[in-house]
């Protein structure tokens, strides 16, 4: 029965997540296109934020209930599922044509972020002044989104068209907004807080740690958003948007949710973080780079996301096979 109740907990979750951030994220945009603010910079900030909110509270929630492993592996389980999983089936859809700056803009702090981390954890723990230098970045990046909008607005970047017709007329009025977006961050809460709490339970009954719980059924959940996003903007034909969501999640996941456990509950890292889970989101997203830069005018075809689905059942598969009873 106490099985059934944490499975509740965790279907429950995610549902009121994707919910409350589907709401969060409308509330936000529409705030700020009827402040008058550039519908690059919502898209690139607002929004790239807002689908990472997900994470950045269960990995906050759970580092508070003494589980920072789980935050940990979310993050990083995170970036591995939404180039593995969210994109690969977005490509399986729909092959992806990248046109705009979105190689040279953003591929290069994802890169930069993810061998700041790398070096970060190298002395095998999370302390606060890896969660303080991650966070800082986590600024730094929001500043750097909104100076790059800033810079290339008026340039015919096809991500700027597309964000244009997304975002550039508000849907609802501000009050209508600031509503939807205190709604959709207290469902959010909620939906962390039951999430977590049915992971950490499950993860105790099955006798696994709370990094892998994180690294997988939580990291699948908070990815949930991301996988919305990306199929619905490649169905509308808007690809920069799709790739540029999956890219722009995977920057906040490392500087602003992998900093949630450093800075509230210090801990020990898993060696394996390093030597398994890290070179797996690392080469999924240097693998995108390569089939976005050198494919025929910036196409990234079906192949590209079998592929992708491929590394990713097989990252799931080794997981199951170290943390089976009586291998490994």
């Amino acid at each position: 029965m106490t099985t059934l109740f944490f499975i509740l907990a965790i279907v429950a979750g995610f549902a009121v997540l994707i919910w409350g951030a589907d709401r969060f994220i409308d509330g936000a945009a529409n705030i700020a296109s009827n402040l008058g603010v550039s519908p690059l910079i919502v898209g690139l900030t607002i929004v790239g934020f807002g689908t990472s909110a997900p994470e950045m509270l269960v990995s906050a929630l759970a580092a508070f209930e003494g589980a920072p492993a789980l935050g940990i592996g979310n993050a990083i389980g995170s970036n591995i599922t939404n180039v593995g999983l969210v994109l690969g089936i977005t490509l399986l859809i729909t092959p992806l044509v990248v046109h705009s700056d979105t190689l040279r803009r953003e591929f290069p702090v994802l890169a930069f972020v993810m061998l700041v981390s790398l070096v970060l954890l190298l002395d095998g723990d999370l302390d606060r002044t890896d969660g303080g230098i991650l966070f800082v970045g986590f600024i730094l990046t929001l500043c750097g989104m909104a100076w790059l909008a800033l810079r290339s607005s008026g340039k015919a970047d096809p991500l700027e068209t597309e964000f244009a017709q997304e975002y550039a007329t508000p849907s609802m009025t501000t009050k209508q907004s600031v509503f939807y977006f205190v709604v959709g961050l207290i469902a959010l809460l909620v939906g962390s807080k039951s999430l977590v709490w049915g992971a950490t339970g499950i993860a105790h009954l099955l006798g696994v740690s709370d990094l892998i719980i994180g690294l997988t059924i939580v990291a699948i959940g908070t990815s949930l958003p991301e996988l919305a996003a990306s199929v619905i903007s490649a169905l509308k034909n808007e690809h920069d948007i799709a790739v540029g969501n999956i890219l722009g999640s995977n920057i906040f996941n490392i500087v602003a949710v992998l900093a949630m456990p450093g800075l509230i509950a210090p801990s020990d890292t898993d060696p394996l973080l390093l030597y398994r889970d890290f070179p797996f989101m690392a080469g999924l997203a240097i693998g995108l780079y390569l089939f976005a830069r050198f494919s025929s005018q910036g196409r990234i075809g079906r192949f590209a996301g079998v592929l992708m689905l491929l590394v990713y059942i097989g990252y799931n598969g080794l997981l199951a096979y170290q943390n089976t009873p009586g291998i490994s």
